[in-house]
């Protein structure tokens, strides 16, 4: 080299040098991190699919979050609802005993309906005081909230889930395609022939047998089935051209009403006829129907509908419409919110109130001064309404026990699958490679340190022309 102004062979060596420093501090960086990308830079296409991943990982870990928490709010009303389970077959007991009224005084029936009135207020009070981080669980403030129900058509509604839109409500229309139909048989005039006949009346409650005298009237055979009705399910009535009429009391292809001649002469020897149930549909859903009880369960509703019996035979134009409104407890069980990722569930009241039903009664009535207290005798209806309401709350631990079981245990196990793999693809992404950074970082070291040697030859060769000045 002739010229010493220039140095391209130092140019060159600096250039290489930077590089290699660069490339050291870049594997330092990486090192010391954990990260592959510590900055836009070092990898656009990766960081924008990194970020998409640890969105979707912030909301799977926020979802399991949810998850355990709603676990948490079903096993605080579970473990109340267990209780009142309890305390309901304590007075199924306490009502059993009353009802041996030969065997006990009527103290010992009032100390048992002292007892019982206990129990009641127990209720009334987990009913109002079951709470979870301040929310009551118990007391109907979970239960949905409805509008427009014609009680002429709906005698009531059970709305188990349903998902109410933000702001917005549910429309629920009822089609009855086929009426519901009673147990009927009919009978002509004078039935009962001129010897003294003995008949068995059966029907879905159970079975007695009635002796008439002979030539006995229809009016006192409808007298003497409806004094039975309650052991036997079957009704009476003499219609206006003096035939009988065997009704079933309540709709439904279960129930039915038989007539067999034991021993005399009746109109016939045996004849049976069972109801039928409604043909129903629920918002264009064939619904499952017990009589005039009518039920449809989908991603999106669970609902129970008890249609009036005269609605249950209107056919021409049996339809009505009504609002779930608002109400029921929503949990957010998915990574995005979005009504795929939410599950809603109805919590209903139970207090003495709202135990039973409409047409048996409600537990409070079983209260002191109430009218099927055991003091008032009425301990046949008392157990009733007991079972009744056992029933209730069976069926909302069931519910509560599938929803734990069959969405939130399985949610969470989903969950938790998918948050192992999107991890695993984010780390895949973004974290260090630290056998791979290594081994790069160590070669970095060695073009550094030779970069730095070749950099001093190259800056000392421009001293080899002091030979030609000599």
């Amino acid at each position: 080299m002739s010229r010493i102004n220039t140095n391209i062979s130092s140019l060159q060596a600096v250039h290489s040098l930077t590089t290699n420093q660069n490339e050291l501090a870049m594997r330092l960086q990486r090192l010391s991190t954990g990260l592959q990308i510590n900055t836009a830079k070092d990898n656009p296409a990766g960081l924008i699919a990194s970020e998409s991943l640890r969105s979707e990982i912030s909301g799977i870990n926020q979802a399991l979050d949810n998850s355990q928490r709603a676990g948490n709010v079903i096993n605080t009303a579970e473990g109340s609802l267990n209780e009142v389970s309890a305390l309901l077959l304590q007075v199924q007991g306490l009502t059993n005993q009353a009802a041996n009224s030969g065997a006990l005084s009527p103290d010992e029936i009032k100390a048992n309906q002292l007892q019982v009135d206990a129990i009641l207020n127990s209720i009334n009070r987990i009913s109002n005081t079951t709470q979870f981080n301040g929310v009551k669980l118990l007391n109907g403030s979970l239960d949905y909230t409805t509008s427009s129900v014609n009680n002429a058509d709906i005698s009531g509604a059970t709305i188990n889930a349903a998902k109410i839109p933000d702001n917005g409500n549910v429309n629920i229309a009822v089609q009855v395609l086929a009426s519901a139909k009673l147990g009927q048989i009919s009978f002509a005039a004078s039935g009962i022939a001129a010897v003294p006949t003995t008949i068995e009346v059966a029907g879905n409650l159970g079975t007695e047998q009635l002796s008439f005298a002979a030539s006995a009237h229809n009016s006192a055979i409808a007298v003497a089935i409806n004094q039975i009705r309650s052991s036997t399910g079957v009704s009476a009535v003499v219609q206006a051209n003096g035939s009988l009429k065997l009704n079933s009391i309540a709709y439904g292809s279960k129930d039915f009403v038989s007539v067999k001649t034991v021993s005399g002469l009746f109109t016939v020897n045996v004849q049976k006829a069972s109801g039928a149930d409604a043909q129903v549909n629920i918002n264009g859903n064939a619904a499952s129907v017990d009589g005039l009880s009518a039920s449809v369960r989908t991603g999106s509703l669970d609902i129970n509908v008890n249609l009036t019996a005269a609605f249950g035979q209107n056919v021409s134009t049996g339809s009505t419409n009504f609002y779930i409104t608002g109400g029921g407890a929503r949990f957010q069980l998915g990574s995005e919110v979005n009504r795929n990722g939410q599950e809603q569930i109805g919590i209903s009241a139970i207090s003495t109130g709202n135990l039973g039903d409409s047409v048996s009664g409600f537990l409070s009535s079983v209260a002191s001064g109430g009218a099927n207290s055991l003091v008032s005798g009425n301990t046949i209806q008392a157990q009733t309404i007991l079972n009744a309401a056992i029933s209730q709350i069976a069926t909302l631990r069931g519910r509560l026990g599938a929803f734990q079981k069959d969405i939130l245990d399985t949610n969470t196990s989903s969950l938790n699958v998918a948050l192992e793999n999107v991890t695993a693809s984010e780390s895949d992404i973004r974290d260090t490679n630290f056998a791979s950074e290594t081994a790069s970082m160590t070669r970095a070291q060695i073009l550094v340190q030779a970069n730095t040697s070749i950099l001093a030859q190259a800056n000392s060769s421009p001293q080899s022309v002091l030979k030609l000045l000599g």
